[in-house]
């Protein structure tokens, strides 16, 4: 693929940008609230017992200065290697704005309140589906899958469904921002965070 220009005029660079990381992604957040149907949407990658890293897309759920946070099955592959070595990286990527935004740091699993609180408000579905999956587990078939889930919705019926404890939230705690805007033939801008002990340090990257 040949560089050429993206057609996007940059329109940030550090002089624009907030000292405070979060303060900054919440400016670019809400842009892409905007312009996007999941902004939302985010990859997370894992290292797994080998070294070997893995990724996958999951949803920002909720986030201010003490983290990111999302909730999956504490059994699947994700949570298996979190579990291990709880560090991770995040990655949201805007494309109508020609933005992405890189997050690192290490992670801890939310406080059992604040995931019975997510589960709650989960659709009724959803909740029946965390209940039913043992996620990553291999299955026959999925009319197996569908009579798992028939049993759970039976199971529960005219009741409230529980959180089960395989299931609940990690927050990632940010240790390390990047900020990227897309620039006209490949002249991107690049800006970084670094947590000190002092609060943040800022420098800006060549594309």
């Amino acid at each position: 693929m040949e560089d050429s220009g993206t057609g996007r005029e940059p329109n940030w660079d550090e002089a624009s940008a907030d000292q405070d990381p979060f303060v900054e992604f919440g400016r670019w957040y809400a842009a892409a609230e905007e312009a996007l149907p999941s902004p939302e949407a985010m990859a997370l990658a894992t290292v797994g017992p080998e070294g070997r890293p893995s990724s996958r897309m999951v949803l920002l759920k909720g986030w201010d200065d003490d983290g990111f946070v999302f909730f999956t099955n504490y059994e699947g592959r994700k949570s298996k290697e979190l579990a291990e070595r709880p560090v991770a990286a995040l990655m949201f990527y805007w494309e109508p704005l020609g933005r992405q935004v890189r997050i690192e740091g290490p992670v801890t699993k939310t406080s059992r309140e604040e995931s019975d609180a997510y589960f709650a408000s989960r659709p009724r579905v959803s909740q029946v589906g965390a209940v039913a999956s043992a996620q990553s587990r291999p299955i026959e078939d999925r009319a197996t899958f569908d009579r798992q889930v028939a049993e759970v919705e039976a199971r529960f019926a005219g009741q409230t469904i529980p959180r089960p404890a395989h299931w609940g939230g990690w927050r990632v705690t940010p240790e390390h921002f990047e900020f990227w805007q897309d620039g006209e033939f490949r002249l991107h801008d690049r800006l970084v965070y670094d947590r000190t002990p002092d609060g943040w340090s800022r420098m800006r990257l060549q594309p």
